[in-house]
């Protein structure tokens, strides 16, 4: 199952994988950030298994794990790296030695200090997708970022950007550029941004879904709690947070979740295939980015392409459903 990266011509497989949680531990000024410990040869070995059953975009950032994710991610794909789509992000400082990440760097050389840096930790000559990572990063500056962003892609060293922001009115900035082919949103079958989809479908850009199954809510494992480390943001709970709250699974979330779980289930899905397979019925322009640390996560995620979208019925179903709750 494969869509295009928005309105260019780069195809990818229609989920990707998210390479937060493999970046490890790292801090956002003082705060967690990370996921908590991670075995870099079992990234590496979920990275390939990833490859070899058919998935071609990989989303990572400068951020996430201030940039260990890049790094893992450019060792793993080896020689393999032009049978796949890279997208990362930048606008952050990023303080690789202490792990730390702070700081708002988005003028003109920031950028192109932050693309060097991220084509050094990928091993590679060019970047699919640069994509801003300040969601509320001030309206009135972004017309430079983009300017900025359209001279990386006329000099070779990125292919298309986009920015991750849940501000439709930020997003149509970036939509207006010649080379946008993306915005990165929140979306998942609880937080369904109608609005967003309604401008990245206007526009032809791909809607690239963060959160798709709740930081691992909408696979079920939490149903009966949850125990992180301390290093794991979802330990911390962050405010902006809705999956957990101080440390444990949001309750209404699991309730809902109980509701619909036969039509996810339907056909031998898991629940996390069920909610990406919901995603992929939503729109013909989302491409589901859902984190992983194992080899089995990926094995799970990826055989989605295979089974493919919930059936308009189901979709149907699920609304009638939700819309109870």
């Amino acid at each position: 199952m494969k869509r295009n990266l928005g309105r260019s011509n780069i195809g990818i497989s229609a989920i990707g994988m998210g390479c937060w949680a493999i970046g490890g531990e790292w801090k956002f000024d003082t705060q967690a950030a990370g996921w908590g410990a991670v075995n870099d040869l079992e990234s590496t070995a979920a990275i390939r298994a990833a490859v070899e059953m058919g998935i071609t975009f990989f989303d990572t950032a400068a951020n996430y794990g201030a940039g260990h994710s890049e790094v893992i991610l450019g060792k793993a794909l080896g020689t393999d790296r032009s049978k796949v789509v890279i997208a990362t992000k930048f606008g952050y400082g990023v303080d690789e030695a202490r792990k730390v990440v702070s700081g708002i760097y988005c003028s003109p050389n920031d950028i192109r200090s932050s693309c060097t840096d991220s084509l050094k930790r990928l091993q590679t000559d060019y970047i699919d997708l640069f994509q801003l990572h300040v969601g509320d990063y001030p309206i009135t500056a972004a017309p430079e970022v983009r300017e900025t962003l359209e001279q990386l892609v006329q000099e070779g060293l990125i292919r298309a950007y986009g920015w991750s922001t849940d501000d439709t009115a930020r997003a149509e900035v970036f939509a207006n550029g010649n080379n946008c082919a993306a915005i990165q949103h929140q979306q998942n079958i609880f937080e369904d941004n109608a609005p967003m989809l309604e401008l990245v479908e206007r526009h032809h850009l791909s809607s690239i879904n963060r959160g798709p199954l709740g930081m691992g809510i909408l696979t079920g494992k939490f149903s009966n709690g949850a125990s992180f480390e301390q290093s794991d943001v979802r330990h911390v709970s962050p405010e902006w947070m809705a999956y957990f709250k101080n440390g444990q699974p949001n309750a209404v979330w699991l309730t809902k979740l109980e509701g619909i779980r036969e039509i996810l289930c339907a056909g031998g899905r898991t629940l996390a295939q069920g909610s990406l397979a919901w995603l992929l019925a939503r729109s013909d322009q989302t491409i589901p980015i859902p984190g992983f640390r194992t080899v089995k996560q990926v094995q799970e995620n990826a055989a989605v392409l295979e089974q493919g979208a919930l059936s308009t019925l189901q979709m149907e179903e699920i609304t009638v459903l939700l819309q109870g709750k």
